[in-house]
């Protein structure tokens, strides 16, 4: 690393650079990567992994999915050999399938495919700080083998362990200098519960401003939730 990204400068919660708000990301870190279908990816922190070079990584994300022309994605990583395993509800499409097939199927990627629902309640709980939860969902399918099973109101409920991991990468339209974020339309996604369910969470975003800049009605996340702030551009 450079030495910006081993005494990062900054001014309280915001760094200058995606490469100083990444420090302390290590070899076989486990991260958590907003964004769905293109909006509110945090591309600057992807790209800013992908120079560090971390390897060994396990990403829990909506999917490696193809990105617009020129824009960095999750699948770049997986690419240039850095990620160990994805979670994911869909890691690659049907019809497009890119190097996360292609390593997935050389057995040189782990997949651990994670319904969406299930993946959602499973980091509401890490975020929570409780065990995990029982849930209907995937009764009597491949999604229960070797998980507790219960009975709720005549019912079956299987045990989903919480999720949580190492670092979150988020993507919001504006902060303040405390941490308070707001979203645009659906680039809102998995940013507010990934806030909640990582040691350390990171965020990209494309206004900071001083503290009362934004209006308290429109703020999603929390700035308890945020330890780290980064410009866009």
């Amino acid at each position: 690393m450079t030495s910006e990204t081993e005494n990062p400068p900054r001014q309280g919660k915001v760094f200058p650079s995606g490469l100083a708000a990444l420090n302390g990301i290590t070899d076989g870190a486990s991260v958590l990567v907003a964004g769905f279908g293109g909006c509110g990816i945090p591309v600057k922190l992807l790209r800013g992994l992908a120079e560090i070079g971390v390897g060994n990584l396990t990403l829990i994300c909506q999917g490696a999915w193809p990105q617009e022309s020129g824009k960095f994605g999750i699948a770049d990583l997986v690419a240039g050999g850095q990620v160990k395993k994805i979670i994911s509800p869909l890691p690659f499409l049907p019809d497009n399938g890119g190097p996360v097939k292609e390593l997935w199927e050389a057995g040189k990627l782990e997949l651990e495919i994670v319904p969406q629902g299930i993946l959602a309640e499973r980091l509401r709980a890490g975020g929570a700080g409780i065990g995990g939860v029982f849930l209907p969902t995937g009764v009597g399918t491949r999604f229960a083998e070797g998980k507790e099973v219960r009975q709720f109101d005549g019912q079956d409920h299987i045990f989903e362990a919480a999720l949580k991991a190492d670092f979150a990468l988020l993507r919001a339209q504006a902060a303040d200098t405390l941490g308070n974020m707001v979203y645009q339309g659906s680039g809102r996604n998995w940013n507010p519960i990934m806030a909640m369910a990582a040691a350390v969470t990171i965020a990209e975003v494309d206004q900071v401003r001083e503290r009362g800049g934004l209006d308290p009605e429109l703020i999603i996340t929390q700035a308890i939730f945020i330890d780290r702030l980064v410009l866009a551009s």
